[in-house]
């Protein structure tokens, strides 16, 4: 089992029952009823700031989003006796775009929106309602289509099939009872004929079983049937040719949540691997997301939004329909959840992401929604506090079978291996970087990649760091060993001539290979995470006394053991209720932006910064700017060393190397060189886990010819 999996299970599986414990005890919305609310009052207000000419969009959205949804019915009804008007309808008129479809999903009941967006999802059959109700011989093929690309245009050609999804994998028996009786009252349609009319195969079957909300909410357990259920799945699609769906579709559309999450334990005790990758492996398409998307709802439907959160707002764009809806919908059930979870798993909260991605009145009402910023006394809620000390106490209990993807070959022959080489090693261009780091062992490999990384103008820290701080005591040692074969000088000397200051300490320290590889050391620990604590609250103390203190810091990071490490970690979340990546981010944040312009007129943005050549300005900067700098590289540093998982930081570095316009080529070859006989199959799995999508399939997007197949080959097949 990997290390993302043993983490995503379990840390789920705590949230969950916070979660659970969170509802039953206290309110979790983020919005809540306005006291003393009048909806006359209210309605007159809305009344006033939309007549004349233009509207008050800031008293519409402070006024909207401060009420609950039943408050906001409540007004629907008062602003209709009183001026006898449509108040969502005068509401489409003065407003527009985002903002407009935002607002006008607070006003209708949670059954309602949800049915419009199904309605919406499924638009393409009012396509052919429309079409097919034209029997005017005189319309044309022309008109027909200009009818078609008009809707498609502003409604999508095709089903939804990801707002599918979401609604019907997250919500209750009782919502979507609720949903299915809102869309016959709203459209005078069977929401089921609908469905069947739009979709096909598996995925149909699924989608109906919701549809007719029988999922049990018993919890209490047979442990016979958690066992037999196990069993049927197991045999249904790992042990059989071909898959029998319909063991998926009735056990995972009917069985109770609870019961749910001891099948998926118990199958992992079976399959020796979690459903979802089991699912990944026997199912595809459509059907593939919306049960692994039931599976995620079962072990937190929490998380399962932030995901969906962080996925609408990531890259270039954003997915504003599915912002839009969650952040609706979940307003006033499990809002505060949300945000807890995703500062946790994301190290940002949802408010600067939202803040950071969109604009505008749009922008004002959604932070209104989220309710409030995670970060802006830099400090978790007391539960994502506990979740970060649950996540360092699961990492030191996590033990992951790693598996390369390339094995000893059968029937190796090294003479007429050679021959075939010898004949084929002809303009080779970019492939020839692949091969030749294939015949390199593990540690030339490495030490080529060290020395162009300190040779020629400037320095590429990031090679530096990545494979420094990766590799264990051994192979360090053995990399000085071929460095020193090759190069015919010390790994150490290269590293001291070519940069300078903490920076230099850092990377000879780590180029020993002398880490301790002891115990853990509670009262250590405890006096350490308080000198991490101490360093990362440094502002205003005078440069000895920093200097002092930075240099306990790093000795800790670069020595101290990763059993030790991780209890310093979990100390230090119990002494200030910070996690540390966390804390080293809202140091980068802020004056380190000013800093990096006066040290070199680098930038920053959204945590994705470029290290490369920064070792030589950072040697310049002032003693306070310097710190703040310095922190930037050790919270790269800390990224990496593998306290938690090594294998996740290697996926985004592969992901980093191949999105975008071009590919780093150097980055991509590196990686998948020096990891393809220790663990790049587990890449492979947090590469699946963190991005949707497989590792083989984004080489194979994005390199091509005989360098696409090499990779391709060391990669190991598409599972």
């Amino acid at each position: 089992m990997d290390v993302g999996t043993f983490f995503s299970s379990s840390v789920n599986t705590y949230l969950e029952a916070m979660s659970s414990k969170g509802k039953a005890g206290r309110y979790r919305g983020s919005v809540k009823d306005f006291p003393n609310f009048d909806a006359n009052q209210d309605a007159e207000a809305l009344y006033n700031a939309m007549k004349g000419f233009g509207s008050d969009k800031d008293a519409i959205l402070d006024l909207i989003t401060s009420r609950s949804n039943k408050q906001r019915i409540e007004i629907c009804h008062a602003y209709k006796a009183l001026y006898g008007k449509d108040l969502i309808a005068d509401l489409k008129y003065e407003l527009t775009g985002k903002f407009e479809r935002l607002i006008v999903g607070l006003m209708r009941p949670l059954e309602y929106f949800d049915a419009k967006e199904i309605k919406d999802a499924l638009k393409v059959k009012d396509l052919f309602v429309i079409v097919s109700g034209t029997h005017d011989s005189t319309v044309s093929q022309f008109t027909v289509f200009t009818i078609v690309l008009t809707l498609g245009s502003s409604h999508g050609i095709g089903t939804d099939e990801k707002c599918l999804i979401e609604i019907l994998a997250s919500r209750t028996n009782q919502q979507i009872r609720a949903l299915v009786e809102a869309y016959k009252d709203a459209y005078d349609r069977n929401l089921e004929e609908d469905v069947i009319a739009d979709t096909s195969g598996h995925f149909k079957k699924m989608i109906i079983v919701l549809l007719q909300a029988t999922r049990e909410e018993d919890d209490v357990v047979s442990e016979e049937l958690v066992e037999q259920d196990a069993k049927d799945l197991f045999e249904a699609g790992e042990l059989q040719w071909g898959t029998d769906e319909a063991q998926f579709i009735y056990i995972l559309g009917n069985r109770s949540k609870q019961h749910l999450r001891l099948v998926f334990d118990e199958y992992l005790k079976i399959a020796g691997k979690p459903i979802e990758a089991s699912i990944r492996g026997e199912l595809s398409g459509d059907f593939e997301k919306l049960m692994l998307a039931i599976v995620k709802n079962v072990r937190s439907t929490s998380e399962y939004f932030a995901d969906r959160l962080f996925k609408a707002m990531k890259g270039l764009g954003t997915r504003d329909n599915t912002l839009i809806r969650i952040m609706v919908s979940r307003s006033e059930i499990d809002m505060l959840d949300i945000r807890e979870i995703f500062r946790t798993k994301y190290e940002k909260s949802l408010h600067h992401m939202i803040e950071s991605d969109t604009s505008g009145d749009y922008k004002k009402a959604l932070l209104k929604l989220c309710g409030g910023d995670d970060d802006a006394a830099g400090e978790f809620f007391p539960e994502a506090a506990q979740v970060a000390y649950q996540m360092w106490e699961l990492s030191a209990v996590a033990k992951a079978e790693l598996k390369g993807t390339i094995r000893p070959a059968a029937s190796f022959n090294a003479d007429g291996d050679a021959k075939v080489l010898r004949k084929a090693m002809k303009g080779l261009g970019v492939l020839a970087k692949v091969i030749l780091g294939l015949m390199m062992t593990p540690a030339q490999y490495d030490a080529k990649q060290l020395k162009k990384a300190v040779e020629g103008a400037g320095t590429d820290e990031s090679v530096l760091i990545e494979i420094l701080a990766t590799r264990n005591n051994q192979e360090i040692q053995a990399i000085n060993e071929a460095y020193k074969e090759a190069y015919h000088t010390t790994l150490e000397d290269a590293l001291s001539s070519d940069t300078s200051g903490h920076f230099k300490r850092i990377l000879v320290s780590l180029a020993l290979g002398a880490r301790d590889e002891g115990g853990e050391d509670l009262a250590k620990a405890r006096a350490d995470a308080q000198v991490v604590a101490e360093t990362l609250k440094l502002a205003d103390v005078s440069s000895d006394d920093s200097t002092s203190l930075e240099t306990r810091f790093l000795s800790i990071l670069c020595s101290q053991s990763y059993p030790q490490l991780r209890r310093v970690f979990q100390e230090f979340v119990k002494m200030t209720n910070h996690d540390v990546a966390h804390a080293i981010r809202k140091r980068m944040s802020g004056d380190v932006k000013d800093a990096f312009l006066a040290i070199g007129e680098y930038s920053l943005h959204e945590h994705n910064e470029d290290i490369s050549s920064f070792g030589n300005a950072l040697c310049m900067a002032p003693t306070r700017l310097y710190f703040h700098a310095l922190l930037f590289l050790v919270f790269h540093l800390f990224e990496v060393m593998s306290v938690k998982n090594k294998q996740a930081f290697f996926a985004e570095k592969l992901y980093k190397s191949m999105k975008g316009a071009g590919t780093d080529d150097r980055t991509l070859i590196r990686i998948i060189v020096s990891r393809s006989e220790i663990d790049l199959l587990n890449i492979r799995r947090e590469f699946w886990d963190l991005y949707d999508k497989s590792l083989y399939h984004m080489i194979e997007k994005d390199t091509s010819g005989d360098y696409c197949k090499a990779l391709l080959a060391i990669c190991g097949e598409e599972e």
